[in-house]
Formats: C-alpha cells, structure tokens, sequence
C-alpha cells in the first residue's frame, strides 16, 4: 500500500465531519445553493468536496461505485484506507462518484423500491465549476424558485417523475458542493 493512502483524512474527524455533514445536508435541503465542503486530500482525480462527502456519509456498509477516471487505484485505496467502503457494481450502489458522462446511463442505479424507497444511489457528480444560474429549480426548500448550472434538463424531469423513487445528486467542484433531490423540479431557462 502507497503511503499517500494513510494522507487526505480527516485532521479532527469529530468536529470536520460534523461541519461537513452540516453543510451537505443543508445543500440537499436548499438545492440550488452552494455550499464550502473542506476537510478531505483525496487522491485525484476526486476533488476536496467529493472526498469529504465519502468521509462523512460512507462507512463499511455503504457501496461506493467508481466511474470513469475515478475507478483508479490510488482511490480505491484511499477509499478503502478512510471508510473501508466496498468498491461494487453500479446496481449495487448507494453512492457513485464520476463525472456525468461517465456515470450513465443512470437508469443503472438503484432507484428504491415502493416499500424501501430509500434504497437508492446517490450521485457524486464531478463538475468543472459550480454556478447559481442556469436551469430553474422548484419544490420543496425553495422559497419561488432557484437557479442552477445542470449538465441537462430531462435526466432529471425523467428522476423527478419517479418520485417517491429515483435518485438523489450533490454536485462537487474543487471545495464546493450543491445537491439536487428527487423532490425538485427542474425547468430550462
């Protein structure tokens, strides 16, 4: 094992998780909003708030699937090291982390069932930049409406319409993080 692999945790896991958590929840309760989430050095090609996210909401019960480039050793490692997470299959898993190219087709992913519905994937979506503009967003934690750069419009009308199903998304860029639930509805501008 690469000594890199004992890097990129958590400093003050107690206290870095706890904001951590704080800040996901309140982008998953607020889409559209942007929110700083630090405290992770993952190996790339993952980002700061995509490492952080896997530091707080994973554990050895949560499958984790790699997409693209992110299916390298040097994460898997890390992943391994940190959460001890196992690396499975798309259907199986309850967080899949990648780019959006690299993640679909996203009808592979658990969707939860009537009686379970949240046994569904959630999406780590890697993104260039994050931005409030964009796609018009509506539903609940939204006051009129919000804005937000999405890679596209009917993926998530399709998700949308699943509901009480269907997935859930964070969006993560450099130390930057947004989410997008089931519940929103999403409008082009």
């Amino acid at each position: 094992m690469d000594a890199d692999v004992l890097k990129g945790g958590f400093a003050d896991a107690p206290i870095e998780s706890a904001h951590a958590f704080r800040a996901a929840m309140n982008a998953i309760a607020r889409p559209g909003k942007i929110e700083n989430l630090k405290g992770a050095v993952p190996p790339a090609p993952m980002s700061v708030a995509a490492g952080t996210l896997v530091l707080t909401l994973c554990d050895p019960d949560t499958p984790v699937y790699l997409a693209g480039d992110w299916d390298c050793q040097p994460v898997r490692d890390w992943i391994a090291f940190h959460v001890g997470a196992p690396i499975v299959g798309a259907a199986e898993a309850m967080f899949a982390i990648g780019d959006w190219t690299s993640l679909s087709p996203h009808t592979q992913f658990a969707i939860g069932t009537p009686e379970y519905p949240d046994r569904s994937a959630t999406l780590i979506v890697e993104r260039d930049v994050l931005v409030a503009e964009g796609m018009t967003l509506r539903g609940p934690g939204i006051k009129d409406t919000a804005s937000m750069g999405l890679p596209e419009v009917d993926a998530f009308q399709m998700n949308a319409k699943l509901f009480p199903l269907g997935l859930d998304f964070f969006f993560t860029s450099g130390d930057q993080v947004s989410a997008l639930p089931r519940t929103t509805k999403v409008e082009a501008a």
